[in-house]
């Protein structure tokens, strides 16, 4: 007797939606500095009230959120630390990066982290190396950016090889504090699939350098990538460029 297969994961699926509202409820007050009450949340993600009561509850019965009596409002629970720690735990990208992260930290004293491509376009911090000097970077395991944007999004754009149409239709959906002019961000792009890896000098955030190197992925594996984050004042060039091929070798050895 042969066992059920799993479809092919690039099959057409049809998302279940019970399953599908939780996500965004959860996601929703994993964002939120403070804990939200029914009606906002249906409110913000366009749900029926007691459809979210109903999800919520659900919900706080498996110890993914934590409803508080008194103010009679929703914040995320304790089983989500659980879930977190124990997908980090078995991840076998974070295990192989963490060392590497952790050795660039110390080395350029810079914030130091692994980021991976989710289903929805966006690139999710999944390992983090902070710098030993408070250098007011905040980075968080599981923040997210739009897959286009920063070094990051030039190293993707470059992988995926789109044409010059489809590029410019999603350069005017990114927000940076200091665009650049979309022929710089072609030029830069084409840089990134030449030398293996990008620089965005405070086009993404002022007064930040971000330095990103992909990693070459395997058949079905999601987009990945190292990256390194500093102030501008912090790295002359030669800084940067060191910092780059460092990022580009453990890449490429993460690659292989």
């Amino acid at each position: 007797m042969t066992e059920p297969t799993d479809p092919q994961p690039t099959a057409p699926a049809r998302p279940v939606t019970a399953v599908s509202r939780a996500a965004r409820i959860l996601r929703y007050l994993g964002r939120s500095q403070e804990p939200l009450g029914v009606n906002r949340i249906a409110r913000e993600l366009d749900l029926i009230p007691s459809t979210a009561l109903h999800i919520l509850r659900t919900l706080a019965y498996e110890d993914l959120v934590v409803f508080e009596p008194n103010t009679k409002r929703y914040s995320l629970g304790i089983g989500i630390l659980g879930i977190a720690r124990d997908m980090l735990g078995s991840s076998g990208f974070v295990q192989a990066v963490q060392s590497h992260l952790e050795d660039i930290a110390a080395t350029f004293d810079v914030a130091a982290i692994g980021v991976e491509l989710d289903s929805h376009e966006h690139m999710v911090v999944a390992a983090l190396a902070s710098p030993r000097l408070n250098l007011s970077i905040h980075v968080n395991i599981g923040s997210q950016f739009p897959a286009l944007i920063s070094a990051t999004g030039r190293c993707v754009a470059a992988q995926r090889g789109w044409d010059r149409q489809k590029l410019a239709r999603s350069f005017e959906k990114l927000r940076w504090q200091n665009p650049p002019a979309f022929e710089t961000w072609l030029d830069e792009i084409e840089a990134a699939r030449r030398d293996g890896f990008a620089i965005d000098d405070g086009n993404y955030i002022r007064g930040i350098v971000i330095i990103a190197a992909p990693i070459a992925p395997s058949p079905g594996a999601p987009s990945r990538a190292v990256v390194a984050v500093g102030l501008a004042a912090q790295l002359d060039d030669s800084q940067r460029q060191a910092l780059a091929q460092r990022l580009r070798s453990v890449a490429g050895g993460l690659s292989d």
